[in-house]
């Protein structure tokens, strides 16, 4: 197996961890490191729900994704509330809401708002898939302190959810790619996967040549590599609220 320029296998994370109740205000929050890639995700509760769910007794879940101005080599404008936020950044935030949604029953939640706010502290590269993994972590928080006001029926979590990034560097397939690979990769992959192993949502680009199905294939089986080891690394920050909120046990 080869050895990347940093130590690493092809195959391998960048150290991972995941610090929760990072925020006194919060009702959900932790800190991911991702490698060089620092992300403070919060989650907070409103009691009401966008005009088109009134009624329906049904919750929603949203994000909203920011970097810092000094989260990467040179300072970045800082977005401006109130203005629309860039391109690159509303699709950031569309993606990680809909992925939290993916694994929430709504209805268990009744007619609150859950927003989750992916703030980039640091950026190396994978923000975005950082910021769902530890999105999730910060939901399931928010969701879990709701338990004791509510008494859930049912199951208000039905799967975990992460991403990972992967790609094509120098013809070689890799995992969790840094800003130093990701920048020359010739083939980019962000998947996103429940820990029950099903997609949802594949975002690959060649960024160079073409690819073949082939290395499509070899690019999902590295990342269902690294996505078995974030679920148990959300397991571990979760603890025993995890089980009970997806109704293990």
């Amino acid at each position: 197996m080869s050895v990347r320029a940093t130590g690493r296998a092809r195959d391998e994370l960048r150290p991972f961890s995941i610090e929760i109740g990072v925020n006194r205000y919060a009702e959900g929050s932790c800190l991911v490191r991702a490698g060089g890639t620092h992300v403070l995700c919060l989650a907070s509760v409103d009691a009401r729900v966008p005009p088109f769910l009134h009624g329906r007794g049904e919750g929603w879940v949203t994000a909203e994704y920011s970097m810092l101005p000094r989260a990467t080599s040179e300072r970045s404008a800082r977005e401006r509330a109130g203005s629309r936020p860039s391109g690159r950044t509303y699709e950031i935030q569309r993606l990680i809401g809909r992925a939290l949604r993916a694994v929430v029953d709504r209805r268990q939640i009744g007619e609150r708002t859950i927003t989750v706010d992916c703030d980039v502290l640091q950026a190396d590269g994978g923000t975005r898939c950082a910021s769902i993994t530890g999105g999730f972590v910060a939901l399931a928080l928010a969701i879990d302190g709701l338990g004791g006001e509510r008494g859930f029926r049912g199951r208000p979590l039905l799967d975990t959810v992460a991403a990972v990034s992967c790609g094509i560097v120098a013809g070689e397939a890799l995992l969790d790619l840094a800003y130093e690979e990701d920048s020359a990769a010739e083939v980019d992959l962000n998947v996103v996967r429940t820990g029950g192993r099903r997609y949802v949502e594949i975002q690959g680009t060649a960024e160079q040549s073409p690819f073949e199905r082939r290395r499509l294939d070899e690019l999902l089986d590295l990342a269902d590599v690294g996505l078995d080891r974030l679920d148990v690394i959300q397991r571990e920050a979760l603890g025993e609220r995890l089980p009970r909120l997806l109704g293990e046990g």
